[in-house]
C-alpha cells in the first residue's frame, strides 16, 4: 500500500466495533463495518479485458462476515431499510469500505473500483451526489480518478433523474457507469448522457445487429462496454465474435472467469479459451 493518509488512517482503527456504523479492522487487516446487526466487510470481482484476459478493474461488492460461509450479498439490505435516511448510511458505509479494502491492497497501478449506487438513493438524497463520498476520498487523499460509479438502470419515467445524478457526479470529479437493460436502451443514453461505460448482461446477447452498432458508436465516443454477469462458455464465444465483427475492445465480468473475494489477486481467469 501507498497511501500515506489511509495507512494512517488504519493505524487507528481499533479492534471495538463500536457504534452500529463504525469501521474496524479485524485480525488480518480487513476493514469491517455493522448496519443494524449486521457485520459486513468488501468482496472484489474482477474486470478483464475480453481479449488478453488482463484485469482492468475490481467491482466492490458487500458481504455479511459469517465463519460458517464465504458472506453473503448485503444488497438487497436497502430494498428493506426503514428509511431513506437508514439507505443513505447503508450506501456511504458500503462505498466507504469497498475504497479501504480495494486502495489498501492496490497501490499506485492504473486499475479501478467500481461502486454501486442503489436505485433508491437516485432520489432518497436532496442534492449535491457523490459530495460527501469525494469528501472522504479527498481526507484520505485517495484517488478519486481511480473510482467509477454505477448507476443503476433508469425506467423512462426516471430519465430525468439519472440526468441530474449524472451530472452532479461528474461535477464531482467523478466518472460514472450506466446499468443498460438492452444495447438499444443503450443507444439512446449515450446520446442523453455520454457515461464513461455502459454495463450490459451477458445473458442477453440476441440483438446481434444492434449490438455492434452500439459497440461502434461506443468506441467512437470513448465510452467503455463492460458485458456483466458472463456465466457460460456459449456467451464468451457470442461476446469474442461481437468484439471481432466490430473490430473493438470489450471489458467483461462474471462467475464463468472469477469469484468475488476478499483480496485482489491478479490471476489468470478461469476460462479463456473458447
Amino acid at each position: 500500500m501507498s497511501f500515506p493518509i489511509l495507512q494512517k488512517y488504519l493505524a487507528r482503527l481499533s479492534d471495538a466495533t463500536g457504534a452500529a456504523s463504525s469501521i474496524w479492522l479485524d485480525h488480518e487487516g480487513k476493514a469491517q463495518g455493522r448496519f443494524f446487526n449486521c457485520t459486513m466487510s468488501s468482496a472484489f470481482q474482477p474486470i478483464r479485458e475480453l481479449a488478453s484476459g488482463k484485469v482492468q478493474a475490481y467491482e466492490g461488492l458487500a458481504r455479511s462476515v459469517s465463519a460458517q460461509d464465504q458472506g453473503l450479498s448485503l444488497w438487497k439490505l436497502l430494498d428493506h431499510a426503514a428509511s431513506d435516511d437508514e439507505s443513505i448510511e447503508l450506501d456511504r458505509l458500503c462505498r466507504m469500505l469497498h475504497a479501504i479494502n480495494f486502495f489498501r491492497q492496490a497501490g499506485e497501478g492504473g486499475q479501478d473500483l467500481y461502486l454501486n449506487v442503489h436505485d433508491r438513493l437516485l432520489s432518497a438524497v436532496s442534492s449535491n451526489h457523490g459530495h460527501a463520498f469525494r469528501r472522504i476520498l479527498d481526507a484520505l487523499e485517495l484517488p478519486l480518478e481511480r473510482v467509477v460509479l454505477q448507476l443503476p438502470a433508469a425506467s423512462p419515467q426516471q430519465g430525468w433523474l439519472l440526468n441530474y445524478v449524472s451530472d452532479n457526479y461528474r461535477r464531482n470529479g467523478f466518472r460514472f457507469a450506466v446499468n443498460v437493460p438492452s444495447a438499444r436502451e443503450a443507444l439512446h443514453v449515450l446520446e442523453r448522457l455520454r457515461p464513461d461505460v455502459f454495463k450490459l448482461d451477458a445473458r442477453e446477447l440476441h440483438d446481434g445487429e444492434t449490438l455492434q452498432t452500439l459497440l461502434t458508436r461506443s468506441a467512437q465516443a470513448g465510452v467503455a462496454v463492460v458485458f456483466k454477469r458472463l456465466e457460460s462458455p456459449q456467451s464468451l464465444t457470442v461476446l469474442r465474435q461481437l468484439s471481432e465483427s466490430a473490430g473493438v475492445p470489450l471489458l467483461v465480468q462474471g462467475y464463468l472467469l472469477d469469484e468475488p473475494r476478499a483480496d485482489l489477486l491478479d490471476t489468470e481467469p478461469r476460462a479463456v479459451a473458447a
